[in-house]
C-alpha cells in the first residue's frame, strides 16, 4: 500500500486579499502559498490547513476550485494541481472545566461541510474571521458531536503544552473535557513525544499523531507523518487514524522534545529554565512560571514506565534542515536543487550524496540530524531548545 507524507497542522497569516487570519502567523501563508511549498519544497503529500474555516480562506478556496487549480475529492478532500491532497479544518479554543482552555482541531471532508462548520462557530465567537478563536458558548462535546455529524475528524491539538493543550493546560483526564470516543487521534505537540504519552494510560487505544503548527513557510514538515493509505483522500486518512481497513500512521516524525519551546519549566518574568520548579527563581525571585510538558506530564502520567500498544508506530527524532547549525539558506538552497525537496533530502539521499553538495561535516551533521543524534540544550518558558553538539544521545 502506498504510503504519503502528512502535516495536519499548518495556519493561515492572511487570505489573498490581505486580510489578517492568524495574528502571529507570516504573511505568506495563504492557502496557495502553502500548497505551493508543500509541493515543490517540502515533498509532503497532504496538508491540513487548520484555518480553512475563516471566511476570507473560503474565498481563497473558491477562487482556486474555480480557476481549476484545485478539485474535489472523491474520497473527501481537495487536491491541488493533481499532486497535494488538501484538508478543510478549522482550530477552535474550549475553555476548559475548571480553567485554562484547549485547542481541537476539526476537519471536514467537503466545501459543504466546511459551510456548515463555518456558520455554527459564527453564532459561537467573537470573530470567527481568525484563527483558533474561542467558542463564546458551547463545550468541547458540543463540538466533537458536530464534527462526527460533518462525518469529520476531531483532534486534541497539542494535547500537552502549557498554552491550549488539554493535559497541559485543562484537565488531567479527557473525559473531564470530551468523551474519549468522539475523538479520532491524538497530536502530541513539539515538546513531547510518543514514549512520554505512553505514559499515561487512557492513551493506549487513541492514534497519535505529529504535525508541524506552522505558523511560517520553514515550519512546514518540521514535523510530520507517514500514512498507509489505499488513496490520498479524506476517507481513507480518516481510517488510517482508526486504524481500520489496514490503513494505519506507520511513522511519526518529530523533533527531539528539548527542542520543544516548552519542554521544560521556566521563570514567567526572567525566562531563566528551573531546575527546582517549586522553588523561586534563583535569578529575580519570582514564584511565576510556566509549566514545561515534561514537568505536567509527571504530574498526569499513571505509568511509572512507557507502554506502548502494538499498533503505535515509531517515532523517529529527527531535526529539519532549518535547525542544523551551519546549513544557512545558500547551503540548503544548494541541496534542494541537487535532490529537490526536504522530503527526499532526509530520508533518500546517502551520505555520500550529501558530501558531494555541502562537503563532510555538513553532511554529517545532517546525517545525526535526521536520526536523532544531537546533543541539545533543552527549550522552556517558549524558547526553542538549540543543538549544541553532534552526539549518539540526546537524553534529557
Amino acid at each position: 500500500m502506498p504510503t504519503y507524507y502528512v502535516d495536519g497542522h499548518v495556519h493561515i497569516g492572511r487570505s489573498s486579499s490581505g486580510q489578517s487570519v492568524k495574528i502571529s502567523a507570516a504573511n505568506n501563508l495563504t492557502v496557495e502559498g502553502i500548497l505551493q511549498e508543500a509541493m515543490v519544497r517540502k515533498g509532503l503529500d497532504i496538508i491540513g490547513i487548520i484555518d480553512a474555516v475563516s471566511p476570507p480562506v473560503q474565498k481563497d478556496i473558491r477562487d482556486l476550485l474555480a480557476k481549476g487549480d484545485l478539485e474535489a475529492l472523491h474520497g473527501g478532500g481537495l487536491r491541488y494541481k493533481g499532486k497535494v491532497t488538501f484538508f478543510l479544518g478549522a482550530e477552535v479554543e474550549v475553555a476548559g472545566p475548571h480553567g485554562g482552555a484547549a485547542h481541537f482541531g476539526v476537519f471536514v471532508p467537503s466545501v459543504s461541510a466546511l459551510q456548515e462548520l463555518s456558520l455554527w462557530l459564527a453564532c459561537r465567537q467573537t470573530n470567527s474571521a481568525l484563527s483558533s478563536q474561542r467558542l463564546t458558548t458551547g463545550t468541547a462535546e458540543e463540538l466533537a458531536t458536530l464534527c462526527q455529524e460533518l462525518a469529520g475528524i476531531f483532534i486534541i491539538n497539542h494535547a500537552f503544552t502549557p498554552h491550549k493543550g488539554l493535559y497541559g493546560n485543562c484537565v488531567n483526564k479527557m473525559n473531564d473535557m470530551v468523551s474519549k470516543d468522539l475523538v479520532t487521534a491524538v497530536e502530541l505537540g513539539l515538546s513531547a513525544d510518543t514514549e512520554m504519552a505512553d505514559r499515561i494510560s487512557e492513551l493506549a487505544d487513541f492514534t497519535f499523531v505529529t504535525n508541524s503548527d506552522a505558523h511560517s513557510l520553514p515550519k512546514l514538515a518540521r514535523e510530520y507523518h507517514v500514512v498507509s493509505l489505499t488513496e490520498p483522500t479524506f476517507d481513507a486518512y480518516k481510517y488510517a487514524l482508526l486504524r481500520r481497513q489496514d490503513q494505519q500512521i506507520v511513522m511519526n516524525v518529530g523533533l527531539m522534545p528539548a527542542l520543544g519551546k516548552y519542554h521544560r519549566t521556566a521563570c514567567r518574568k526572567c525566562g531563566n529554565r528551573l531546575e527546582k520548579p517549586l522553588l523561586p527563581c534563583p535569578t529575580c525571585g519570582s514564584m511565576a512560571r510556566v509549566k514545561g510538558v515534561w514537568e505536567r506530564l509527571l504530574e498526569v502520567a499513571d505509568l511509572q514506565e512507557q507502554k506502548s500498544p502494538q499498533h503505535r508506530p515509531p517515532y523517529i527524532h529527527q531535526v529539519p534542515l532549518e535547525f542544523i547549525p551551519g546549513l544557512g539558506q545558500k547551503k540548503r538552497e544548494q541541496l534542494f536543487r541537487a535532490f529537490g525537496t526536504e522530503m527526499n533530502i532526509l530520508h533518500h539521499t546517502t551520505l555520500s550524496d550529501l558530501q558531494s553538495v555541502v562537503g563532510h561535516s555538513l553532511a554529517q551533521m545532517i546525517e545525526e540530524a535526521r536520526t536523532g543524534q544531537l546533543m541539545v540544550t533543552p527549550g522552556a518558558g517558549g524558547r526553542y531548545g538549540k543543538i549544541t553538539d553532534v552526539q549518539l544521545n540526546a537524553q534529557i
